[in-house]
């Protein structure tokens, strides 16, 4: 408007012919006074006073001097006219073109944010679905996790049937201890990733949702600003808006303009990265949760291969232990058998001796005498108490050993009971439930 106010305001361009305003030319007016005047009886009936014709030239010429001043002026005001219209023209045609181009380069400005924001929209998706797929592979590894905690469980609850003197805190209970803890943790810890995975997933979603209003919005704008670029001063949808050239007290600037869109893109692109280190965390995690689950797996089981082959030896040694035992009852038995058998062999010549002895002191007055055949008679029966006291208290110890010795075949054959019992528990029951234990692809999340 002000280039508008100068241009109207200019001085219009000379003519050939400056236009002047040229002076009026006085006349006297001749009064009808005279001898030769009309006045006077030959005029009664007609006008009284009539023009002269000087005057009527003078009329004449006014007319003419009038419309020559109006027709310069006419063509004055129409050059100055022709001359504002074609410099508004002009004016009009540039501000179109400079508006036209402002609002092309704002097009232009639109175009590259709107494909910033839809890159930035399309990267925050993928990242978001590689996210909810490792969140996926949380809560399978968390729901594998649940196999291993009941097969530990289960041995340290099969392992406390075990009878006395095998019911002691091995290394293999330990290691099935460590690795019921172990389970625990990493339970937990994944519980906490799954929750931070979905809080980081939620912050995605408000940024791509964010990022996908701002972008909705450029959208629309860019579609109005287009439209407005096509139209021209032939198009059939334009018309008068008295008051659109008012700005907007809410309107903003390019600047706030710019760094609100920028700001968005700052928080989205942070919040990308963040699900980016969050993934890598992840996959860290679970291969390293998987990891540990496989190595305390193999402790377990090698400590109960140890513990197998330890029962195992202690049990061939306590059958080999039995065998001889048995043997040695068998021979004690015999010679049980022949102590008793000595000891009845015994009881002949006793009581041939004290038979004889009994029937020697029948002898009649003096005949009663003590000679050698009695003091070896004597002797003899000394001799046969001794041998059967010595033989009865061999006796004694041979069927003390023989208790011993049975009280030792019972001990052993129930020792060896406990240890078949142990190592059906350990072998059939623990082992056998451990060969269920899930794999590392299971425990890392990818089945």
């Amino acid at each position: 408007m002000a280039q508008t106010d100068v241009l109207l305001t200019k001085e219009p361009t000379p003519q050939t012919m400056p236009a002047c305003q040229l002076p009026r030319k006085l006349y006297d007016v001749a009064r009808n006074t005279g001898a030769h005047t009309s006045s006077g009886l030959a005029t009664a009936g007609f006008r009284t006073a009539k023009y002269l014709v000087d005057e009527w030239f003078q009329n004449c010429y006014a007319r003419y001097h009038q419309a020559f001043a109006d027709r310069d002026q006419s063509e004055r005001q129409r050059h100055e006219s022709q001359q504002l219209a074609a410099e508004t023209e002009a004016l009009a045609q540039r501000t179109q073109k400079d508006s036209t181009r402002k609002v092309g380069e704002r097009l232009q400005d639109m175009h590259y944010w709107k494909s910033e924001l839809q890159l930035q929209v399309g990267e925050l998706v993928a990242e978001t679905d590689l996210l909810l797929a490792q969140k996926q592979r949380l809560e399978r590894a968390l729901d594998a996790t649940a196999v291993p905690f009941s097969i530990a469980t289960d041995n340290l609850q099969c392992r406390e049937r075990r009878q006395h003197p095998d019911l002691v805190r091995d290394c293999v209970e330990m290691e099935l201890l460590k690795e019921a803890e172990l389970i625990r943790n990493i339970q937990e810890l994944l519980k906490r990733t799954i929750m931070q995975a979905v809080n980081q997933i939620r912050l995605n979603r408000e940024h791509k949702e964010t990022c996908e209003m701002d972008w909705s919005d450029k959208v629309e704008a860019y579609n109005i600003d287009d439209t407005c670029c096509r139209y021209h001063n032939q198009s059939t949808e334009v018309q008068l808006y008295p008051h659109s050239a008012t700005f907007e007290e809410s309107a903003s600037t390019p600047e706030t303009w710019a760094k609100f869109t920028q700001d968005n893109l700052y928080r989205a692109e942070r919040e990308r990265l963040a699900s980016v280190n969050l993934r890598e965390l992840i996959n860290c995690i679970l291969q390293d949760t998987a990891e540990d689950l496989r190595l305390q797996c193999d402790a377990v089981n090698l400590a109960f291969g140890r513990c197998c082959e330890e029962l195992e030896d202690a049990r061939h040694k306590l059958e080999q232990h039995l065998r001889k035992t048995l043997q040695e009852i068998t021979d004690q038995e015999h010679n049980v058998a022949e102590l008793k058998q000595a000891i009845r062999d015994k009881e002949a010549p006793l009581k041939v001796s004290q038979t004889r002895l009994y029937q020697r002191s029948q002898r009649p007055n003096v005949e009663l005498c003590r000679d050698s055949a009695q003091f070896r008679l004597v002797s003899e029966v000394e001799e046969l108490n001794l041998s059967l006291a010595a033989l009865r208290e061999k006796l004694l110890e041979a069927e003390q050993s023989l208790r011993n010795l049975e009280d030792t075949r019972m001990s052993l054959e129930k020792d060896i009971a406990i240890k078949t019992n142990s190592l059906f528990i350990d072998r059939q029951k623990c082992m056998t439930h451990r060969a269920r234990y899930p794999t590392v692809l299971q425990l890392a999340g990818y089945q």
